[in-house]
């Protein structure tokens, strides 16, 4: 097998692809490779990966395998952990009537669940509240906290939501409710909302370090809290402390599907939590697993793009409890039945999505104004709130800048918006400054995403703002947007041994990316134009090489229109199994693509 690691400059001097980009090698210290090789026993270029990565010599062995021993952090490290567990542990043993509150995402319900969970192998059963999207927005309200007290609960715990709920949460404190927040989002400096605990990573007096966490993470760190803290009572003298080693797979799941940065304790706590979603002990997921035919071992792939989308589907167009009901029942009847439904409703939800993006897409068309600025955004009446968030990031893909999507609800007359960015420009910054400016009704998020709500005569204003705010950023990101690759192959090199050698690098995500590989000069043959825009074609070279390959959604695109055409191109991609028919081989899944007959590769 030959592998040719990158050199330094444009690789195969690539300045312009056929999506626009440069492409270049992921940079590494030779003298670090060099280390990594002799320390670690690497190839060469498995070496250069993990160096690229910025991984120092005395980090190797725990990147490679990473442990929760080396890298859980001190519960105690957390803003209020301690006092949230003293809080919950006591609900517990009093029986203080409790209910769980999540937001309708993935994370949400893994969060959720995860307490859960703890609470019913400690003998209780909690009940679980999950808003609507679309008729009770994102997160708590007061009008949702009078409802909750007025039946009877005396504890409110939130989880993946409330940390920038202070109108809520003051009415929470005026009506008696005790809440404690469990989040991760950021949250705006300033006087803290009046929770009786509030466990957030990224609040701003926090020194945890561990802010890249999703909720479902640090909802994880609490289940270790409140072991120790029932340990502590001495709760365990008559019943067995519950294993949270079990729950690995939600805290897992919730990572991936948060697209949090795969570094440290997070890196450590998806990678052992994919082992445990490996055995499908859970019933909700297995009985997913079961509907996607996914079968082995677990990886990010199948928990972000499998078993994610189905668990999303309830928040998104159906009943929003469905995903955090699936992934606490131990009942695989049950859980099968909320399988099939979820499925279907994803199969609804990917059409209303397709439809969405069409229409996003020809309204950009149609008016140049719209993409010629540092971030689209666009809007219409009656875009579902559960399918814009994918729509701009779908739309972040085909135009390679920020995108915000906004449907204006005709009940109310109000827009919801979500958006998705691109790597340096800080959209949920630039929307919370436009809150703070007064142009949104609501507004935050993160670096790669934001949510907003808006008055639909505001819009323009928005625009110009983000245009103002983002311009510079913006435009310094879309100079660095380079396709950055790691290993040149041959379609013969490419095969299941390459394919495991570079999966000790797993799991992938934000801050580890799936290594990237580029073929030189292969002949595109068989192309075929697939339902969905997909294209597949075989990649061959001049030794009788051949790999399958496939380009999703690109059809329309100028990379789709030139594998169509057959000819000859370089082809960047990554990795993906092929377990066909039980071949155990590969497929590239197609990332770029650049004519060699040009030195700009468009």
């Amino acid at each position: 097998m030959t592998i040719l690691t990158a050199d330094r400059g444009p690789f195969l001097g690539v300045n312009r692809s056929l999506t626009g980009r440069a492409w270049i090698a992921r940079p590494a210290a030779v003298e670090l490779v060099r280390r990594h090789q002799a320390e670690l026993g690497l190839s060469e270029p498995l070496a250069r990966a993990l160096a690229s990565r910025g991984v120092g010599p005395e980090f190797g062995e725990t990147y490679l395998n990473p442990t929760l021993k080396a890298l859980f952090p001190d519960p105690s490290s957390f803003r209020d952990m301690d006092r949230a567990a003293e809080i919950l542990v006591e609900a517990l043993v009093d029986n203080r009537p409790m209910v769980v509150f999540a937001d309708y995402d993935v994370d949400g319900a893994a969060s959720a669940a995860q307490v859960v969970r703890w609470m019913r192998a400690m003998g209780r059963d909690v009940p679980v509240y999950i808003p609507d999207r679309v008729t009770e927005g994102y997160g708590p309200s007061p009008a949702i906290f009078r409802t909750l007290k007025d039946r009877g609960a005396e504890l409110v715990i939130t989880l993946d939501c409330g940390a920038a709920a202070i109108d809520a949460l003051v009415a929470a404190r005026d009506i008696g409710l005790d809440v404690v927040v469990i989040d991760h989002h950021l949250m705006r400096p300033g006087e803290l909302p009046p929770a009786a605990a509030l466990v957030n990573p990224n609040r701003p007096d926090d020194n945890s370090g561990q802010g890249v966490l999703a909720a479902a993470g640090v909802a994880f760190v609490l289940l270790a809290a409140l072991n120790r803290e029932a340990r502590r009572r001495g709760l365990f003298a008559e019943r067995p402390e519950p294993d949270l080693r079990q729950w690995l797979d939600l805290a897992a799941l919730g990572a991936v599907c948060d697209v949090t940065q795969l570094t440290g304790f997070n890196r450590a706590l998806t990678a052992r939590g994919l082992k445990v979603m490996s055995r499908w002990a859970n019933p909700g997921l297995r009985a997913l697993a079961d509907i996607g035919k996914v079968s082995g071992s677990a990886t990010t792939f199948h928990a972000g793009f499998i078993l994610g989308p189905r668990i999303n589907a309830g928040g998104r167009i159906g009943r929003s409890d469905l995903g955090a009901r699936l992934l606490s029942t131990d009942d695989p009847v049950e859980a099968a039945a909320l399988a099939a439904q979820l499925d279907e409703l994803n199969a609804q939800r990917r059409t209303v999505e397709q439809a969405v993006l069409d229409e996003a897409v020809s309204l950009i068309e149609a008016d140049p104004a719209l993409s010629t600025g540092p971030v689209l955004v666009v809007s219409a009446p009656s875009w579902p709130p559960g399918v814009i968030g994918i729509v701009a990031g779908r739309l972040r893909e085909r135009y390679r800048k920020p995108a915000v999507v906004i449907g204006i609800d005709p009940a109310s007359g109000i827009g919801k918006g979500s958006g998705r960015s691109q790597v340096g420009v800080n959209l949920g910054a630039a929307v919370q400054a436009a809150f703070e400016a007064g142009l949104l009704l609501s507004g935050g998020g993160h670096a790669m995403a934001a949510g907003l709500s808006i008055r639909p005569e505001r819009i323009p204003d928005l625009t110009s703002f983000l245009a103002q705010e983002l311009g510079e950023t913006q435009a310094r990101a879309a100079e660095a947007d380079a396709l950055e690759l790691d290993a040149l192959i041959t379609p013969r090199a490419a095969d299941r041994s390459l394919l495991d050698a570079f999966d000790r690098l797993a799991p992938f995500g934000p801050g580890n990316p799936e290594p990237m590989f580029a073929a030189s000069d292969v002949r595109i043959e068989r192309p075929l134009a697939m339902r969905g825009g997909h294209v597949r074609v075989t990649l061959t070279d001049a030794t009788g090489g051949r790999l399958k390959a496939v380009a999703w959604r690109a059809e329309e695109t100028p990379l789709g229109q030139a594998l169509l055409a057959g000819g000859v191109l370089h082809v960047a991609g990554r990795l993906r199994p092929d377990d066909w028919q039980g071949r155990a081989s590969v497929e590239l899944e197609i990332e770029d693509a650049a004519d060699p007959r040009r030195a700009d590769g468009g």
